[in-house]
């Protein structure tokens, strides 16, 4: 019998700890708000994967990029059912309209303050009404809610935007994310709050993903001959209609998952830029976009002894191809440091550790004892960033030396605001820049890193990519382009500007300045600054500028650029001003913000029961990223499944333990 005692035992044991820790009920105060792994619910009855497809039409025109997405929703079960899919966005979309579509019906959707929006929707929910709302988690992040789809349903939900595509080093690019990562976070149920329970969304494992089908068409129309049209994020076809003009259209086989970022990138004969004034007169405001082609990079060899830290994340989401492209991209930095620099680097998942308790000198052995301590690195834990920051900042450092921190990471965090504020709070001791390694980073974090620390953001979604980008930033901390920058107007009056003020021009990309506009279409635009060779000077006369309808996009460009200054990065706390002259913008142009949200309601009553099942659309992990990521949180099947599974378990452990113990008792006999 005592076989059986252990076996029950170690059963026990197994319920009590081996059981990984699930979402849990919504009143459980202590729990995290984590991802966690989607488990497929027992119910037929019940469509668990109600997004069916994603469609995605762009039209560059220029600068200007134009965005159609179009979510298809549908009800392949039984029951009426309310579905919540989380997704991405550009960090510059400008998000202007929405609708959805029943069946032959059209409802064109009203921005609202966000909580009115909410209580619109919950509302129509409650009194079995279909509808949608979209709402802004953080600026590349939205969640769409579709309520009552009724079984049989096909609910077409459709939202517009718009950005500025502005080159770097002469290349123009288009960015379409496609998964929103998961966000490690350490809020719970109590103090988490309502805005933040997208936190929670389940992942498919590697490997069992089901993800609803996309597809992504874009039509680049540029006013220069285009060349160097490439997508190097996904197999493509590209069909050209003239030397200015192409359309790009998506292979078949990549269709079936959206596990990465779309990128799109081309250049201008001649490696030219789009430069110059565009104009747009509304009806009650008058808008400007100047952009200025930057100078030459000066190569300057008399450069002071520079401190680099790299706070390099190896966190479990980090594990495999992100954390394999970030040794690949650290050795090349370090290796490339001048003998009278100095470096460290701290490493942090759950907790941080250090190379060295100062900063070491750039020698050969130093350079192999910093790539041998990467090299040792796996993968794993969780993403502590904002103590690995704070560590940074507080270590020794010499006045007459400048100080550069490098924070190496995903961006698979919820805490960007505290990491925005520590950084902002304290940039006497350090310029900060951002490297982003992954298929599918947090770019609101990475941009957010580097314009809080006066910086510069880079990406890495491929390993070959790496050296490239290790030139890059060598190159932007050496010595900016172009300093002192002032804006200045004669005989064109101008307001609302933005930037206030312009700041040092460090990247290779053209210095962009939106603003409004009062009476004639006269007079010039005049920019000034320093060069490494001397002052510079570009003018702009408007007489001959064109006032053009196409250019309708530059008031919501204005608008999001201003939300962007007040919100985005939100070095501070958020005042009662900031938040009213926000929640005014979004309402006066139409624009999805944090305070203000989209609404459509079907105002027929289509579930007159009342009664329907919350479902949130699992997504895949990004590529490259592990089941780590995820780390020990799991879902698990309902009670009654799991009692179940216990029963049989144990029935049929029982019988081989009785069978073990027979048999036994008999050889002993």
């Amino acid at each position: 019998m005592k076989y059986i005692h252990n076996y029950i035992s170690a059963l026990v044991l197994i319920f009590a700890v081996g059981v990984p820790a699930s979402p849990g009920p919504e009143n459980d105060d202590d729990k995290t708000m984590s991802p966690y792994f989607h488990i497929p619910a027992g119910d037929p009855s019940i469509d668990r994967l109600p997004l069916k497809g994603t469609r995605i039409d762009v039209t560059i025109n220029g600068v200007i990029a134009e965005v159609t997405v179009n979510q298809k929703y549908a009800n392949d079960g039984n029951r009426p059912i309310n579905a919540c899919y989380v997704f991405p966005a550009s960090t510059r979309a400008a998000v202007h309209g929405m609708k959805m579509k029943i069946g032959e019906q059209v409802i064109t959707a009203k921005i609202k303050e966000r909580e009115q929006a909410k209580e619109t929707f919950e509302k129509a929910k409650q009194e079995g009404k279909s509808a949608s709302l979209l709402q802004q988690q953080r600026p590349n992040v939205f969640t769409m809610d579709v309520a009552n789809i009724m079984p049989g349903d096909l609910i077409e939900v459709e939202l517009k935007y718009t950005e500025l595509i502005v080159p770097v080093d002469g290349a123009y690019e288009f960015i379409y994310p496609t998964v929103v990562g998961p966000r490690y976070s350490e809020l719970t149920e109590s103090n988490g709050g309502s805005d933040n329970k997208w936190l929670k969304n389940p992942y498919f494992k590697k490997g069992e993903e089901k993800e609803a089908t996309w597809d992504i068409t874009v039509h680049v129309i540029s006013p220069i001959e285009l060349k160097e049209l490439v997508c190097y994020s996904h197999k493509t076809y590209t069909e050209w209609e003239n030397a200015q003009s192409a359309k790009i259209t998506l292979s078949h086989d990549e269709k079936q998952l959206a596990d990465r970022d779309y990128i799109l990138q081309y250049r201008l004969a001649g490696n030219r830029i789009q430069s110059g004034v565009m104009l747009y007169e509304g009806n009650d405001e008058k808008f400007f976009l100047c952009m200025v082609e930057p100078p030459e990079r000066i190569r300057n060899s008399l450069i002071p002894p520079r401190e680099y830290i790299f706070v390099v994340d190896i966190s479990g989401s980090m594990s495999g191809f992100p954390l394999q492209t970030t040794k690949k991209l650290l050795r090349d930095l370090i290796s490339h440091l001048r003998p009278t620099d100095k470096f460290n680097i701290i490493l942090f998942a759950g907790s941080s550790s250090l190379l060295s308790p100062t900063s070491l000198p750039v020698t050969q052995e130093n350079v192999n004892k910093a790539i041998a301590h990467i090299d040792n690195q796996r993968g794993g834990g969780g993403t502590r960033l904002l103590p690995a920051i704070k560590r940074a900042l507080q270590l020794p450092h010499h006045d007459t030396i400048s100080r550069n921190i490098v924070v190496v990471t995903d961006g698979y965090i919820a805490v960007e605001k505290d990491v925005f504020e520590c950084i902002a709070d304290n940039l006497n001791r350090a310029n900060v820049f951002s490297f982003g390694i992954g298929s599918s980073v947090n770019r609101h974090l990475i941009e957010g890193i580097a314009k809080a620390g006066k910086g510069e953001p880079f990406v890495v979604t491929d390993p070959s990519r790496a050296p490239a980008q290790a030139i890059r930033f060598r190159n932007y901390i050496q010595s900016p382009l172009l300093t002192h920058i002032e804006f200045e107007t004669k005989g064109f009056k101008v307001y609302d500007m933005i930037p206030r003020s312009v700041p040092d021009l460090l990247a290779e990309r053209p210095l962009v300045i939106f603003g409004k506009w009062r009476g004639k279409k006269q007079g010039s635009i005049r920019i000034t600054g320093y060069t490494g060779e001397g002052p510079f000077e570009k003018t702009f006369t408007l007489n001959n500028v064109e006032s053009k309808a196409k250019n309708s996009p530059l008031q919501y460009l204005w608008a999001r650029k201003r939300i962007e200054e007040r919100s985005d990065f939100n070095f501070g706390p958020t005042d009662t001003e900031e938040r009213d002259e926000i929640i005014s913008l979004g309402l006066r142009y139409n624009l999805l913000t944090r305070y203000t949200s989209f609404v459509a309601v079907h105002e027929d009553v289509r579930n007159t029961e009342g009664d329907a099942k919350n479902v949130k659309q699992p997504l895949p992990l990004p590529k490259g990223v592990s089941n780590a990521a995820i780390g020990g949180v799991r879902a698990v099947p309902e009670p009654g499944l799991l009692l179940v599974f216990f029963i049989l378990m144990f029935g049929i452990g029982f019988a081989n333990l009785l069978r073990k113990s027979l048999g036994t008792k008999n050889s002993a006999e």
